[in-house]
């Protein structure tokens, strides 16, 4: 691959726009004699003009060498050693250039072995993520065309898709995020490769997919990302019942609350919703369709125990036996999902009862019932009011315990 370095007088990344802590850190290992370039999605969003979460930085240091450096710094990873370099609760990332054969149709199962820039940046998924920014001469470094695709809006692999997507099978999602996100064209070979090599998906970590999903939900293309999911039969590989609802006409309900959240909810001026209440979204319509099936057609009202219990197992069959949720999290959403049910109660006949419950999760009950509020206008006076006697709760009072009676000695 030939080398293309463009000046600032061609791609205009203001270096102002580039976080300081990680300008300090290139700059201290340039001046300990090593290379240091600002590398991946932060570049592909500054010259996007738009703000990074993160900073990646590729360096020719290796990771013992840059701990020694760095008194903030811990080595983390076996298949992946890295380095990350903390200022306060903002972590940077720093990688060693590294090298390996991008030519074996294997799954990667490690991957330090240090190389050069050109080396490392063939080793990367696509070309727009395989740019280098040195900020010591301003240049964008291009070893694969990134540049340009990047101005074309176009989604490209370095190397063949079909060899890429086996080594890590990530890759795949990672194409139909970028393609959600920045709404760029995908290869045609990347298409066939996607479909060809779908069900390698299977064999990817788990908590690694996990955590690219959740990371979508809190995207503001969430709605986007699950619609390719679900036509490209990914979602279908990972969780089967959740696919098969996605495919039907009723998955139009998920695709509504995904909407409200990238849209309606996603605004610098909100907090970001809790990660529970972005899964609530994800799996409340099922639960209604659930409870309707299982009760409400049958003429039957279930009390808030046997709801709870109907939440626990529509997670279990949505996550399970690929996404195993942390008892903490199946715990949380649990509660977010049952009180829907305290708060917009079947029984229609019954007075509605303002009574805060004891449970530590109801305001991010109250929070998913916000959402639905944006579906569901009418239902805003109900959210008021149970809003309002949040804000002013009965204290629970103190409960005395018993004194025992000493027994008389006899």
């Amino acid at each position: 691959m030939t080398q293309k370095k463009y000046p600032f007088e061609k791609h205009q990344l203001d270096i102002e726009k580039v976080d300081p802590d990680a300008l300090y850190v290139m700059d201290k290992l340039r001046s300990n004699g090593h290379i240091a370039y600002l590398v991946g999605g932060s570049v592909r969003d500054l010259l996007l003009n738009q703000t990074p979460k993160d900073y990646d930085i590729s360096t020719s240091a290796e990771p013992e060498q840059i701990k020694q450096l760095f008194r903030n710094c811990i080595l983390i990873g076996r298949r992946f050693r890295l380095a990350h370099i903390r200022f306060g609760r903002k972590i940077l990332e720093v990688s060693t250039f590294r090298s390996g054969d991008t030519e074996k149709d294997e799954l990667i199962v490690r991957d330090n072995k240090w190389g050069t820039p050109e080396e490392d940046v063939l080793r990367r998924d696509f070309t727009i993520n395989g740019l280098f920014y040195d900020s010591s001469t301003q240049e964008v470094i291009d070893y694969v065309g990134g540049y340009p695709d990047l101005q074309k809006k176009m989604l490209r692999t370095i190397g063949q898709p079909y060899i890429r997507f086996r080594q890590d099978p990530v890759r795949m999602l990672r194409l139909i995020k970028f393609q959600a996100r920045f709404g760029f064209e995908v290869d045609a070979e990347a298409k066939v490769a996607l479909l060809e090599c779908r069900k390698e998906i299977t064999k990817s970590s788990p908590a690694r997919i996990q955590e690219e999903l959740l990371r979508m939900l809190e995207s503001g293309a969430s709605e986007p990302f699950f619609r390719y999911m679900t036509e490209h039969g990914l979602i279908h590989l990972m969780m089967p019942a959740y696919g098969e609802f996605m495919e039907s006409p009723q998955g139009e309900e998920v695709f509504a609350y995904l909407k409200e959240v990238d849209t309606t909810f996603h605004d610098a001026t909100r907090e970001p919703l809790p990660r529970p209440v972005l899964l609530a979204c994800m799996v409340y319509p099922l639960l209604e369709k659930r409870i309707q099936t299982r009760y409400v057609d049958r003429e039957k009202l279930p009390h808030l125990g046997e709801i709870s219990i109907e939440a626990m197992d529509q997670i279990d069959d949505v996550f399970l036996p690929f996404f195993p949720l942390s008892r903490r999290m199946k715990g949380s959403l649990t509660s977010i999902l049952t009180s829907q049910y305290r708060l917009t109660p079947l029984d229609k006949r019954r007075a509605m009862r303002i009574r805060i419950p004891n449970d530590p999760d109801f305001q991010l009950a109250l929070k998913f019932f916000e959402v639905r509020c944006t579906l569901e206008p009418a239902l805003q006076t109900t959210w008021d009011k149970w809003n309002e006697a949040l804000g002013t709760p009965e204290q629970p009072r103190p409960m005395r315990r018993r004194r025992k009676r000493r027994r008389k000695a006899s």
